[in-house]
């Protein structure tokens, strides 16, 4: 088979790509390559059985149509501040105008009009200057919240919408690998479920493969000796509290990124994906690794708030494998939880003792991911990355009270791998002739609308080219 265009990865990325296409009345022949299933196929048992039951041959929270981001908390960050390296490409003024142009397109396709964040900008200014006597930043954004259960309709929509125009996909499809001759692709190699393999030709190849596919794009940059540049890895922890003590940061913001460099180290913290009234997850990534995550709801709801605490991690010469060193943390962790999350109370940890699992039971901050075994995350997290979060948290604690209550919950491992980053031009372009890459999996962006923008501007580019 031979297509004008490949893309490989059918999240917000590679989706973005093939519509933008369309709403430019492409007539080219697109096929998207997906390792999961279809958005209407996608589904996981552990809401009947309680527990991750280890999904084969992938986990539906993090693969298949619309990729793993859409299948958590659903949010949408409408500013260029957040979200990766693609406004360095591209421009900041740019960056925004992508933004806006891509929100209209969630907004089409059913996305909530309302807009959290913009409406209390007095009450916000205060916790802005609470949080800069700390040295800490808050990027304070417009979100548009899409709810976990409700992005999965609207991505419906989008999958229905590209099948109706032509675009060709190809569900529980594996790439095994590039064919390029001469430093130019050619195709790809793939094989599905029944073990059926061919190869599929195309004048060009886009990379869409998200955070999940960062570990095989790594693989597929070593092989055929696609440039690339030592990436970060962001290492850290969920944490969970109550509602209450969220609440002006929930009611102002509905998600506050915190920014901070604490001593003695100086790294880079930041929370990221803040669920209110949401739910800790658990997801499976390649080579059985058990990561934990966030979800919010539109219908559903807790009475705990749960936020991201990443530390990023950049390493120097002569160490260049981010993804192998995340992977070797998360592995740790998930040994000593016996293939589960581990959960820990942060007074434990101030204590210099694991949590007990009757200790849980009696723990005012009731953990709503039940399958988490309580634990010492502490004997798997590196030490310079507990001292940063131990250390971020007591600054939080100066901004917002009861940020560093002892029965807090901290969750690990979350990890937020990004490949070695690819090298690429203005055009998007690798190194490899006609061979592209966009999206969280090159390390380009982070994020749903980032990913999204990144699709829309990848689209333009080929039209341009053509």
């Amino acid at each position: 088979m031979h297509y004008d265009l490949i893309i490989v990865g059918a999240g917000p990325a590679g989706i973005f790509t093939a519509l933008e296409l369309l709403k430019n009345n492409s007539d080219k022949k697109i096929l998207l390559v997906e390792k999961g299933k279809a958005v209407e196929k996608r589904h996981c048992p552990k809401a009947e059985v309680g527990h991750c039951v280890n999904c084969k041959p992938n986990c539906a929270i993090t693969t298949g149509f619309s990729g793993a981001g859409a299948f958590s908390d659903g949010k949408l960050s409408l500013s260029y501040e957040v979200g990766g390296d693609l406004p360095m490409l591209i421009g900041e003024e740019f960056a925004q105008e992508l933004i806006d142009y891509t929100d209209k397109i969630y907004l089409e396709f059913g996305a909530d009009k309302k807009l959290e964040g913009t409406k209390y900008k007095d009450e916000v200014d205060k916790i802005k200057n609470k949080a800069r006597k700390e040295g800490i930043q808050l990027v304070d954004i417009p979100i548009r919240h899409l709810g976990t259960e409700k992005a999965h309709e609207l991505y419906k929509k989008i999958e229905d919408y590209l099948e109706e125009n032509n675009i060709e996909m190809k569900f529980e499809t594996i790439v095994e690998d590039l064919i390029i001759k001469e430093n130019k692709i050619e195709g790809v190699k793939v094989k599905n479920t029944k073990n059926e393999k061919e190869e599929l030709y195309a004048n060009k190849v886009v990379l869409a493969v998200g955070r999940k596919g960062a570990n095989w794009l790594s693989d597929m940059c070593i092989k055929h000796n696609i440039n690339t540049k030592t990436g970060i890895v962001d290492i850290g922890i969920r944490y969970e509290l109550p509602d209450e003590i969220m609440k002006d940061i929930n009611k102002y913001m509905y998600e506050g990124k915190f920014i901070g460099k604490p001593g003695p180290f100086k790294d880079k913290v930041r929370t990221f994906c803040q669920n209110p009234s949401g739910f800790v997850s658990s997801e499976v990534y390649d080579n059985n690794l058990t990561l934990v995550n966030g979800h919010s709801y539109k219908d559903k709801k807790s009475t705990n708030t749960n936020l991201a605490i990443l530390v990023s991690h950049n390493f120097t010469y002569p160490f260049n494998k981010p993804i192998d060193y995340g992977r070797n943390v998360a592995k740790n962790l998930n040994e000593l939880g016996a293939g589960n999350v581990l959960v820990q109370r942060l007074g434990d940890i101030y204590r210099g003792k694991r949590t007990w699992e009757k200790e849980l039971e009696s723990n005012f901050v009731k953990p709503t991911l039940k399958s988490a075994v309580p634990g010492d995350i502490t004997f798997a997290i590196g030490y310079r990355t507990m001292t940063d979060i131990l250390h971020f948290i007591r600054d939080m604690d100066k901004i917002i009270e009861g940020f560093a209550n002892p029965e807090n919950l901290l969750y690990a491992p979350e990890i937020k791998f990004y490949s070695n980053q690819v090298v690429i031009d203005n055009k998007f372009e690798t190194s490899v002739k006609n061979l592209y890459s966009i999206g969280d999996g090159g390390g380009m962006t982070r994020g749903l609308m980032m990913a999204s923008c990144s699709g829309v501007q990848m689209a333009r580019i080929l039209i341009n080219n053509d």
